[in-house]
């Protein structure tokens, strides 16, 4: 028996997963210890309750339009937060981080795709194992699941999903006690009063250049929300077009890059002119994507078909063990001294962690976690997220690509 979901009741599906996960994570602290999404959590919950109407005889199958929707939304967001003029604030260390995390991704495919062509699998599990959901996460396992079932993957979405939600556990667990290990091992930094760390932070935070606040009415806030989807929806327009151009290469991209590209271009074009930089409206085009990552996951999440993951559970763990291995040695022994071997570096490292493995947040729990043990510092807290928000999905869609196209 198959039970089929239109549009709207799919949608209310992910949407109801979303409030759960939200509950559960105001109430479980662990999930908020490990920046569990909450979408993740909540979404997990209903995956399982229709792996269990699956052994009771009833398949659920669900509309993926409202996701689909929200997936390009949410991507075309994060090229909007691609600010060129950036990158002179970072200097040296934000370059040297960009292409450790360019090596780092290539390396997650290139580990992946061995491990499964040696259990004699396809070489799209490996993929579906490797950049994908640890450096990617959930928002790029999601863009790329379809296309990896469109290549003959069964199951990619049950397979990515997972292993992003097994990396987002692992970032956290691995960042913060390897940072930490470093400091101590090279004696950079001695641990601090807990008042003393919160002073550093606090006083940073206080300063303009760190955080503005602005009192807007009502109307001008909806003004605001409407221009900034107006932008975004303008940006997807032009996205088809630059997926047309994308596709006579003969390379094949995911359905989101070239809504990514021309927001990116809109962003740093039309921020040549103050005057029009001043109207684009970004923090409002963030926040937009940030809810349509939310419903984006939650939906995704909850329309999982777990069964499909029975067979491949041995596989699966092998490479996300090598997964993580390689992430521990790599960030000790390859970006550590690449770094400097400074304070600074080590609060890196465990911020590499998190991005490897997981997420953005999970870098900058990370981060944290080590800075209020020790010292607050600046740079780390500025290179990741211009990394994370920037630079990130950019060069993993360019790898994962390659690769794809390699294959």
């Amino acid at each position: 028996m198959t039970l089929q979901l239109d549009l709207f009741q799919s949608a209310g599906v992910g949407v109801g997963a979303l409030l759960l996960g939200m509950l559960f994570t105001r109430h479980i602290p662990f999930l908020k210890r490990f920046c569990i999404p909450a979408p993740v959590s909540g979404g997990l919950v209903v995956s399982l309750l229709t792996l269990l109407l699956y052994a009771l005889g009833v398949e659920c199958t669900f509309d993926g339009s409202v996701k689909d929707l929200c997936m390009m939304l949410f991507f075309t967001s994060v090229g909007f937060q691609s600010d060129m003029k950036a990158l002179r604030q970072g200097g040296r260390p934000l370059l040297v981080m960009i292409g450790l995390v360019a090596v780092l991704i290539a390396a997650q495919n290139l580990i992946s795709v061995g491990i499964a062509r040696g259990l004699g699998l396809s070489p799209l599990f490996g993929m579906a194992a490797g950049s994908i959901p640890m450096s990617g996460g959930h928002g790029t396992s999601g863009g790329f699941s379809p296309l990896l079932e469109e290549m003959g993957l069964a199951g990619a979405s049950s397979i990515t999903m997972a292993a992003a939600t097994f990396g987002l556990v692992a970032g956290s667990l691995l960042g913060g006690p390897l940072g930490e290990s470093l400091i101590r091992r090279h004696h950079l930094a001695e641990p601090s009063a807990p008042t003393s760390v919160m002073t550093g932070i606090e006083a940073t935070e206080a300063a303009p250049a760190a955080r503005e606040t602005a009192s807007l009415s009502e109307e001008s806030a909806f003004r605001e929300m409407v221009i900034a989807a107006c932008e975004l929806f303008i940006a997807m327009a032009l996205g088809t077009g630059v997926s047309k151009l994308l596709a006579w290469t003969g390379i094949t991209f995911p359905t989101y890059f070239g809504s990514l590209i021309a927001a990116c271009l809109m962003r740093n074009l039309l921020g040549l002119s103050p005057r029009i930089a001043s109207r684009m409206c970004l923090g409002r085009i963030v926040s937009i994507g940030d809810i349509c990552l939310q419903l984006f996951l939650g939906m995704a999440m909850a329309s999982l078909r777990l069964w499909e993951l029975a067979s491949l559970a041995l596989p699966l763990c092998l490479i996300l063990v090598a997964q993580v291995a390689f992430m521990a040695l790599y960030g000790a022994f390859v970006a550590f001294p690449l770094l400097g071997k400074s304070y600074d570096g080590a609060v890196l490292v465990s911020g590499l962690c998190g991005f490897g493995l997981g997420a953005t947040p999970n870098a900058m729990a990370n981060m944290s976690a080590v800075c209020y043990k020790y010292r607050y510092t600046v740079n780390p807290f500025l290179i990741v997220p211009l990394i994370g928000a920037m630079f990130v999905d950019i060069i993993n869609t360019g790898i994962i690509t390659f690769f794809l196209n390699l294959i």
